[in-house]
C-alpha cells in the first residue's frame, strides 16, 4: 500500500463529504452483489429450467434476471453520479486551497519557481486526482469486490477448481508489484516533464511581443517542441511499462481460465459436477479474470494519481517565507503614516553573497514626500519590498507609527499602503474592476473620481464601453501611458496613508505626465509619500531626497543643496542635465 500512500493527501478533502462517500460505497457493494447473483440465476436456469424441462422455473429464472438487471442498473447509475460528484467537488476544493496557499508564499518563493509549473500542478495533476476519485478508485474497488466475491462463489461452487484459481493468484500479483513500482516512478517523471512544457509555453506567451520583436518565433517554437518531445518520451516510457504489465497480467489470467475450463469439462463428462455448476463456475471464473485484468488497468491510474498527489502535497507543504504573527497588533487609528527604517540590513535569498541594504536608516514624517534616488542596484526597490513586507530584514526593524510591521497582520499593513509600480499590472477585466481592485466595494462614483484624479477619465470615456470595457490580458488594449494612469487611479481609490511611487509617471507623454503630476501633487500633501526616482527632474519638489548607494544612505537633502555638493547626486545630475541648469 506504500505505493499509494500519496493518496492519503486526499483524506482531509473527502471527510466533509463522507455521507456521499458512504452512499457511493453502498451503491458499489449492491452493484457488485447483483453481478455475483447472475451466476446463481444462470445455474438455476440451466440445471432446473433446461435440464429438467420446467417452463415455470425458466420463467422464474428470467424474472429473477430482470430484477437483478434493474437493481444493477440503478446501483451503477447511483454509484457513477456519486463518485463523479465527489471527484469534481474534492478536486475543486483542492485547487482552491492550493491556489490560496500559493498566493501566501510570497515573492521570494516565486524567484526560484516557475508559475507555469505551479499551474500545471494545480490543473493537470489535480485532474488526475479527479479521474481517480470520480472513476478509477471506484472501478478498482468494484472489481476487487467482484474478484473476492467471485473467488468465494468459486469455492462454494467447486472447491477443487477454486484451489487452482487461488494458486494462480500469485502469478497475477507478482507482475503488478514488479512493474507497478517502475510505473509510479515513471508517472512522476512524466508529470514533471509535462509541467516543464507548460512552464515553457506560458513564459513564451507572456513575452510574445518580445519574441516577435526579435524575430525569434521559430526558435521559441523549437524550444517548446523540444519540451513537448521530452514530455512525450517520458509519457511513452510510462505507457510502455504499463502496457507490458497489462499484457502479462491479462495473458496469465485468461490462460488460467482456459485451463480451468478444460479441467471443469473433464469433471462434467465424468459426472462429478452438473452443467449448471460448470456454467456458474465459468461465469465466476470469467468474472474473476476480467476483474483481475481491470484491477491491473486501474492500478496504473492509481499509481499515476499517487505521483500527482505527492507533487501536490509537496506544493501544499511549502512553508510561507513570511508568516503573520499569531497575535497581531493593531495600527493606531487613524494611520498617520510615520515610517522608520531602523538599522536595517537585508540580502535576497537568491543572492545571499551580497547585502541589498546595509545598516539602512531612514525616517519619514507623516505627510512628508521623500524621494529615493541612486544608481541601478543601489537598493531603491528593496526599500519598497521590505516596507510591504514581501521580505523580512535579517537585522533591524521597520516601523509604521511606532509599530514594528512584523507585528502587524498583512491586511492591516498593506491596506495602509498603496503602490504604483514602474510597470503597471492590469488584469483581464473591465476598467472599473481594475481600478476597484484594491477596494472591491468602492462605488461607481468613487471609481470615476479616482480616474479623473489620475487624468484617465478622458480616454476611458472614449473606450467602446467606457468603464465596462474589458482590457484583455495584461491590459493589452491600452497604451503604456494609459495603463499607468489606471494603476495610479487604483492606488488613489485605496486612499492610503502611505503612497509608494516607483517612477509612476515614467511611461507618460509630456502632456499626460504634467496632468498626472498635478493630480499627484494635490494628494501627496495629505499622506506620506515615498518616490523612487530615476529621472531627477521628477523629484525636485520632494521635501527631502535620500541618495543611496550599495544599500546605504550616502546623502540627504533638497535638490538645490545636493547638486552643490561634490557627491553621488551631483554626478547623477551631471549625467542627466548640465550642472548649472540643475542648480538653477
Amino acid at each position: 500500500m506504500n505505493r499509494f500512500s500519496g493518496l492519503n493527501f486526499l483524506r482531509p478533502y473527502l471527510l466533509p463529504y463522507k455521507s456521499r462517500a458512504v452512499l457511493a460505497l453502498l451503491s458499489l457493494i449492491v452493484a457488485a452483489g447483483t453481478v455475483l447473483a447472475f451466476g446463481a440465476c444462470l445455474r438455476a436456469l440451466i440445471d432446473r429450467g433446461f435440464t429438467q424441462g420446467r417452463p415455470d422455473i425458466l420463467n422464474y429464472a428470467l424474472a429473477s434476471l430482470l430484477v437483478v438487471a434493474l437493481v444493477l442498473a440503478l446501483a451503477s447509475g447511483a454509484r457513477f453520479y456519486l463518485v463523479s460528484w465527489l471527484g469534481e467537488r474534492v478536486v475543486g476544493d483542492l485547487r482552491r486551497d492550493l491556489f490560496a496557499h500559493v498566493l501566501r508564499l510570497g515573492p521570494a518563493w516565486f524567484e526560484i519557481k516557475h508559475s507555469g509549473d505551479v499551474m500545471s500542478r494545480i490543473s493537470a495533476d489535480a485532474q488526475l486526482l479527479e479521474q481517480v476519485i470520480g472513476s478509477s478508485a471506484s472501478v478498482a474497488l468494484r472489481n476487487m469486490l467482484m474478484c473476492v466475491g467471485g473467488v468465494v462463489m468459486l469455492v462454494i461452487t467447486n472447491p477443487k477448481l477454486a484451489l487452482l484459481v487461488l494458486a494462480i493468484v500469485p502469478l497475477v500479483v507478482a507482475p503488478i508489484i514488479v512493474f507497478g513500482r517502475k510505473v509510479r516512478a515513471l508517472s512522476r517523471e512524466a508529470q514533471a516533464r509535462m509541467a516543464e512544457m507548460v512552464a515553457q509555453g506560458a513564459e513564451t506567451l507572456d513575452a510574445v511581443r518580445t519574441v516577435q520583436a526579435f524575430a525569434q518565433e521559430e526558435r521559441a517554437a523549437e524550444r517548446f517542441g523540444e519540451a513537448t518531445e521530452r514530455a512525450f518520451v517520458a509519457a511513452c516510457r510510462r505507457v510502455s511499462r504499463r502496457a507490458a504489465m497489462t499484457t502479462l497480467v491479462i495473458f496469465i489470467v485468461f490462460a488460467a481460465v482456459g485451463f480451468l475450463l478444460w479441467i471443469g469439462g473433464q469433471d462434467v463428462l465424468s459426472g462429478r459436477i452438473s452443467a449448471g455448476d460448470l456454467s456458474a463456475f465459468v461465469f465466476y471464473a470469467v468474472l474473476v479474470a476480467s476483474s483481475g485484468g481491470a484491477i491491473s488497468e486501474t492500478i496504473g491510474d492509481l499509481q499515476r494519481a499517487a505521483g500527482a498527489a505527492e507533487r501536490l502535497a509537496e506544493l501544499r507543504a511549502e512553508p510561507p517565507a513570511i508568516s503573520e504573527p499569531a497575535q497581531p497588533k493593531p495600527l493606531p487609528r487613524p494611520v498617520q503614516g510615520r515610517v522608520r527604517f531602523q538599522d536595517v540590513s537585508f540580502r535576497y535569498p537568491t543572492r545571499p553573497e551580497s547585502l541589498a541594504l546595509e545598516h539602512f536608516e531612514l525616517e519619514v514624517a507623516p505627510g512628508e514626500t521623500v524621494a529615493v534616488v541612486g544608481p541601478s542596484g543601489a537598493g531603491k526597490t528593496t526599500v519598497f519590498n521590505l516596507l510591504l513586507r514581501f521580505y523580512d530584514p535579517e537585522a533591524g526593524a521597520i516601523r509604521i507609527d511606532g509599530v514594528d510591521i512584523s507585528e502587524l497582520a498583512f491586511a492591516d499593513l498593506r491596506h495602509s499602503i498603496a503602490m504604483v509600480p514602474q510597470e503597471p499590472v492590469l488584469f483581464s477585466a473591465s476598467v472599473a474592476d481594475n481600478i476597484r481592485f484594491g477596494r472591491p466595494g468602492a462605488s461607481d462614483g468613487d471609481v470615476k473620481a479616482a480616474a479623473e484624479a489620475a487624468s484617465a477619465l478622458g480616454f476611458v470615456a472614449a473606450l467602446p464601453e467606457g468603464f465596462g470595457t474589458h482590457l484583455g490580458a495584461r491590459g493589452v488594449r491600452l497604451s503604456g501611458g494609459q495603463r499607468q494612469r489606471i494603476a495610479i487611479a487604483r492606488a488613489l481609490l485605496c486612499d492610503p496613508a502611505i503612497l509608494l511611487l516607483d517612477e509612476a509617471t515614467s511611461a507618460l507623454d509630456a502632456e499626460s505626465e504634467q496632468a498626472v503630476q498635478q493630480a499627484l501633487d494635490r494628494i501627496m500633501h495629505k499622506r506620506t509619500t515615498l518616490v523612487i526616482a530615476h529621472r531627477l527632474a521628477t523629484v525636485q519638489k520632494a521635501d527631502r531626497i535620500v541618495v543611496i548607494d550599495q544599500g546605504r544612505v550616502v546623502d540627504i537633502g533638497r535638490h538645490a543643496d545636493l547638486v552643490r555638493r561634490d557627491g553621488l547626486y551631483q554626478r547623477l545630475a551631471e549625467l542627466q542635465f548640465n550642472l548649472p541648469a540643475a542648480a538653477e
